[in-house]
């Protein structure tokens, strides 16, 4: 019985053994890259060759050579030649007449409505500093500035008519301007407050 059982028990494993070699060597069989798989692939479709290549000239003969290049018509020289004198003749107008050129640029910006423009146009007319010296426009300018409620040139404005300078101000207008200037910290209009619109002479 013994031997019987022994003969049974190497006959099963002899055969298990067989069967899970064969199955080890089923799993551990190489399969087929699929890099290797698509290389294959792409080698066997047909590649692009351009119908122009020519191997007897270098790269194909793809390389142009460079074209010359066409002189400017005269058009276009007389308009870089006038940029040129333009900017030059800027350049020399900023230099030796800062004053007029900040004066008529202050001026476009006073033509705007901009009160800090007016009283700065209005104070170079009154000193003539970039412009010739010319009370009557000035006067106009610190009116423009004044009745937006710019305090230096309300004041500019009230003395310039107490000392008989033409304005449009009416009896009693120049003692309200120098008092909303010197309201505004305008010191010199503190002073003709205290001794000039104190003995009543601002109400002219």
């Amino acid at each position: 019985m013994e031997g019987e059982i022994r003969q049974r028990r190497g006959s099963n494993g002899g055969g298990g053994g067989a069967g899970s070699l064969e199955g080890e060597k089923s799993e551990k069989a190489p399969l087929l890259p699929g890099g290797l798989r698509n290389r294959r692939r792409r080698d066997s479709q047909p590649r692009y060759e351009p119908t122009d290549w020519d191997d007897s000239l270098p790269y194909g003969g793809k390389v142009y050579l460079a074209r010359r290049k066409l002189p400017d018509s005269w058009f276009c020289v007389a308009l870089q030649v006038a940029v040129v004198a333009a900017s030059l003749g800027t350049l020399y107008y900023a230099w030796f007449h800062s004053d007029h050129m900040h004066f008529h640029l202050v001026k476009a910006y006073a033509h705007l409505g901009h009160r800090e423009a007016q009283a700065t146009v209005g104070h170079k007319l009154l000193n003539g500093k970039g412009v010739e010296q010319n009370h009557t426009a000035a006067m106009e300018w610190f009116s423009k500035a004044a009745d937006q409620g710019h305090p230096q040139a309300s004041y500019n404005l009230a003395v310039g008519h107490l000392q008989g300078h033409p304005t449009k101000l009416q009896k009693g207008d120049a003692h309200k301007l120098i008092r909303h200037a010197a309201s505004h910290g305008v010191p010199e209009a503190e002073e003709v407050m205290k001794r000039v619109c104190s003995k009543g002479r601002c109400d002219e």
